[in-house]
């Protein structure tokens, strides 16, 4: 059984960054509209649950919705019912129905650049077109939401730059967790 971890204040779920008391709870959410209406079938969603699932997280889905405004309602959905993680694929490119960008911007509280940056530096090493992914990374509330583009090539990557540890480090952060505090040197006085 896990260690309750508490704040100073008492405030369970939260302790030293990266250290949770239960696993993280992710959707994977699917936004293609050609799947949706069973044109073909997903092959992103399998391959972010599965790969989430190896790496200890309780996910639910794939959620597959066409492109458009039920991006954002799956989304808001997500945060509603406490998801920690909620990662989605497609509808991050350049075409008129890629709306995902705009549909995650209107549930965010704020952006985590750098997440979206290092999904796009990882992919570009590979396939030069990575740069024109507009996905992006940001919270709201307490939920940490990530764009991929809509490949099973771009779940493995997404796989490889969002780890367990990193995924700990940020829900730890957004449930209000604080930086582990380095230990003072032996025969130091406070």
């Amino acid at each position: 059984m896990a260690e309750e971890l508490k704040d100073s204040d008492g405030t369970p779920g939260r302790g030293p960054c990266g250290r949770l008391d239960s696993p993280i709870k992710a959707r994977v959410i699917v936004a293609s509209t050609r799947a949706a209406t069973g044109v073909y079938a997903d092959k992103s969603g399998p391959v972010l649950v599965d790969g989430l699932r190896s790496g200890g997280l309780d996910v639910d889905g794939p959620v597959v919705v066409p492109d458009g405004p039920e991006v954002e309602k799956s989304l808001r959905e997500a945060v509603a019912d406490g998801r920690d993680f909620v990662i989605t694929s497609g509808g991050t490119g350049l075409t008129p129905t890629d709306r995902t960008p705009e549909a995650t911007r209107a549930v965010i509280d704020f952006e985590v650049p750098g997440l979206a940056e290092a999904l796009r530096a990882y992919g570009r090493a590979k396939l030069p077109q990575a740069d024109l992914s507009r996905g992006l990374a940001g919270a709201a509330g307490a939920t940490l939401i990530v764009n991929i583009a809509g490949s099973s090539g771009a779940a493995k990557d997404a796989l490889a730059v969002l780890t367990p540890d990193l995924l700990s480090h940020c829900v730890s952060q957004l449930r209000g967790g604080d930086h582990p505090q380095p230990s003072a040197p032996e025969g130091a006085s406070s």
